[in-house]
């Protein structure tokens, strides 16, 4: 495994790290999700993402399970999470002082930790401020519950409010951004934040790398039944693979196959981590197997030279050009 600073922070996280959204939150039994996070911190990942949407916390409280039975050292992990939303009431959404309060505190306990290395919020909700975001989680910080804050999805516009008033104010400034990024949705990181990573230093980690499952070629011949995108509705499907993009990832899998001995998924990682303003690319696993297979992307990186790096830029064609 190797390690990046998050943004402009001296904390170091594995390039690949594992979400807990979907799998950890329904899909799997604990004992799964157990020998996943196992497979994952033996191989060096260091980095586990939870939110307290995330099955109103039955995700987390799994993931706390496997840190109170494994005993790992606390100072070996860093540790996520996310608020938004957890109930039906008012003041269980969103991300006012209060909730923010709260769900950190809540999320401590679901999984048996002092505290959280890294809180984001969410989403935006369109009513609490920025002042009063940055003022609530300097706070957090100060009372030693959190290490690092950011946000989620958020405009750069927000983000850059945020580190306005940090600096206008002497307080801790945001230190990363969790946003969507693969080969196929890449306009957030490679335009729109683009401003925020040479000003200000921000962080990332990316999600859906893999772009719902696009990316792993498992579609390139046809929709099976049973996977993520087969038992969306059919005009979802058609949004997500049409032929255009089909064409795109079975070019991708010739070279990956052909010329880098790697799986596709493998090469979509391996693309992401080639982009200097990645810090960390979140991915999901259901088995160990699915763990070895993403790290395997790290070393699939490194031997993507500039001429296949174009080869594979005029395949995608969809640079989204200047912020």
């Amino acid at each position: 495994m190797e390690y990046r600073p998050l943004g402009r922070s001296g904390l170091q996280v594995s390039e690949i790290s594992l979400g807990s959204w979907i799998t950890f939150e329904r899909q799997m039994e604990q004992s799964a999700v157990e020998d996943t996070m196992r497979a994952a911190y033996e191989v060096g990942i260091n980095y586990f993402d939870g939110a307290e949407a995330y099955g109103a916390g039955a995700a987390e409280e799994a993931m706390g399970r496997v840190l109170a039975r494994t005993g790992w050292p606390r100072d070996t992990l860093v540790i996520s999470t996310k608020v938004f939303h957890y109930g039906s009431w008012p003041t269980q959404r969103g991300i006012s002082r209060k909730h923010l309060v709260e769900a950190v505190d809540a999320a401590r306990k679901r999984m048996g930790i002092d505290y959280v290395d890294l809180c984001f919020c969410h989403r935006p909700d369109g009513i609490t401020s920025m002042e009063e975001v940055v003022h609530t989680m300097n706070e957090l910080i100060e009372r030693g519950k959190i290490f690092y804050y950011g946000t989620s999805m958020f405009h750069p516009a927000d983000i850059q409010e945020m580190f306005a008033v940090a600096e206008r104010d002497r307080l801790v400034a945001p230190t990363m951004e969790q946003t969507i990024h693969s080969m196929l949705e890449r306009k957030r990181v490679d335009a729109d934040l683009k401003p925020l990573f040479e000003k200000f230093g921000l962080g990332t980690t990316i999600f859906s790398p893999l772009a719902q499952g696009v990316l792993t070629g498992k579609y390139n011949d046809g929709v099976p039944e049973d996977s993520r995108i087969g038992r969306q509705p059919k005009e979802h499907q058609s949004k997500m693979l049409n032929e255009a993009t089909l064409g795109k990832v079975r070019q991708l899998t010739e070279i990956a196959e052909g010329e880098l001995n790697c799986t596709t998924s493998q090469l979509a990682l391996a693309w992401t981590l080639k982009n200097p303003n990645v810090s960390t690319a979140l991915t999901g696993a259901t088995r160990p197997e699915q763990i070895h297979d993403n790290v395997r992307a790290v070393e699939v990186a490194k031997r993507i030279d500039d001429p296949l790096w174009e080869r594979i830029e005029a395949i995608l064609d969809n640079h989204p050009g200047s912020p």
